[in-house]
């Protein structure tokens, strides 16, 4: 039997490395899941009893995956575009839940979920250049096409017509038409500001496509727990936000290099899109805090959710950490690492509460890749200031790997494929030593790790680290 991912691949995955090919196994296995994920859609409407989805809103179903068919007959790579799009997969989902539950009929977010695929329907068909006509339904006030940019309208109702690279919308006869025009790189634009289109920040390397900034899309955030976890809720920016996340942006893919090519090349092939958030919770007026959150989703492969990092820097590491997490968790839905259970009872110095284990081994991935990155910025970096920030970054992210790898490695639930990954972040963790940061640094580091266990353990007194 031919394993879903030979060793030479799991291995570089381990040293948080992958080159292109060995990224693109884990891409083609989520896409497949995704395309799946839309089909189990369609199938658990027409198995869904009337009262939840009644036989007008499954016709309308139909006509959608008709129309999604014939786009696809026409440019497969455009529509996937569409299909794939992370923040789609938590719609999908939501769907499935929706047509899945028992009650007396559909609700008015089930109702709002599946017009949703009309939309999406309509976004392909533009992608892929196929006149059409079609009435959409808007929802708060907003009609979304994904990827492509919502509409802000006071209407429910819009009859929405394609033709020749031209979107025009008719909301009645209150509202005067609203017309956008297609551009070659996939984004739309629009004299009228009722348009909201998703910004589109430049490739990471050439020869891959842009990177969407959406803050349109209305499942971008949807159902993700921001709250618990330290994280803002999704933003609009405006075109001066817009303007300084495009600065920040312009110095990313040099500093990623620093990394190695490596950082270059699973930012080309893994990031789908960027989720603009707000500043964390508490952080005090924008400007006055240099507070940052950051975080990825499961069922939203390749996006990355994210306030406006301070500097460049740390754009390149919020990008290093995320990634990271989007890597384990593909992996991890490939093939299995490890058998323990979902209990959350051990002690990760970056966060204050028990964690169960597979939250250990993913906070344990995404900071021996920053420990790497950081030491090798460290290394690189002309100015003290940059230097020294670097080595800070470096230790502490080193100090608290040290801190759970025992546990990772003693257990003996890990899998085969489990014990390959965390035998090679062990080899990565005894690389760093080659280059230790300065010794002030170090003691810093420890003491921040050792603090941080003793308020854990007074927190969480009936867990044992």
């Amino acid at each position: 039997m031919i394993p879903p991912l030979p060793d030479h691949m799991l291995r570089q995955l381990g040293r948080t490395e992958g080159d292109s090919e060995t990224l693109r196994v884990l891409v083609r296995d989520q896409d497949t899941h995704r395309l799946l994920l839309l089909r189990a859609l369609l199938d658990a409407a027409e198995a869904a009893p009337t009262a939840i989805c009644p036989p007008r809103a499954l016709d309308r179903l139909r006509q959608d995956w008709a129309l999604l068919e014939t786009a696809e007959r026409t440019d497969r790579t455009a529509v996937r575009a569409v299909l794939l799009h992370p923040l789609i997969g938590p719609w999908a989902q939501r769907c499935l839940r929706g047509l899945s539950a028992t009650g007396p009929g559909p609700g008015p977010e089930l109702r709002a979920d599946l017009d949703h695929l009309s939309a999406l329907a309509a976004a392909a068909a533009i992608r892929a250049g196929i006149p059409f006509t079609t009435r959409l339904t808007a929802h708060d006030g907003l009609l979304s096409l994904p990827t492509l940019g919502a509409l802000r309208t006071p209407s429910e109702e819009i009859d929405i017509t394609f033709h020749e690279g031209e979107v025009t919308m008719y909301q009645g006869v209150s509202e005067p038409p609203l017309s956008a025009h297609t551009q070659p790189d996939g984004t739309t634009g629009s004299a009228d500001p009722r348009w909201l289109p998703v910004f589109a920040l430049p490739a990471v390397q050439s020869g891959t496509g842009p990177v969407p900034l959406d803050d349109v899309d209305p499942y971008r955030t949807d159902g993700s727990g921001l709250q618990p976890h330290g994280l803002s809720a999704a933003t609009h920016i405006d075109d001066h936000e817009r303007k300084a996340w495009a600065e920040s942006w312009a110095g990313v893919t040099p500093l990623l290099a620093i990394g190695g090519e490596h950082r270059l090349t699973e930012a080309a092939v893994l990031l789908r899109c960027l989720v603009p958030l707000g500043p964390p919770p508490g952080s005090g007026p924008v400007g006055e805090s240099a507070a940052h959150c950051s975080g990825t989703r499961r069922e939203a492969f390749g996006a990355v959710l994210s306030s406006k990092p301070a500097t460049p820097a740390y754009f390149a590491s919020t990008l290093v950490h995320e990634l990271q997490h989007t890597k384990l968790s593909a992996l991890s839905a490939l093939v299995p690492l490890h058998h323990e259970g979902p209990e959350p009872r051990h002690f990760a110095p970056w966060r204050s509460d028990p964690r169960p284990f597979d939250g250990l081994l993913q906070g344990a991935y995404s900071h021996i890749a920053l420990a790497d990155y950081w030491q090798r910025f460290a290394l690189a970096a002309r100015r003290v200031t940059h230097r020294d920030l670097a080595w800070a970054e470096h230790a502490r992210c080193r100090e608290q790997v040290g801190a759970v790898l025992p546990v990772l490695a003693g257990s003996a639930a890990l899998t085969r494929e489990g014990r390959v990954l965390v035998n090679e972040m062990i080899t990565l963790y005894h690389r760093l030593d080659d280059c230790p940061p300065p010794t002030g640094h170090l003691a810093r580091a420890e003491a921040y790790v050792a603090t941080a266990k003793v308020i854990w353990q007074q927190r969480n007194g009936s867990h044992r680290p």
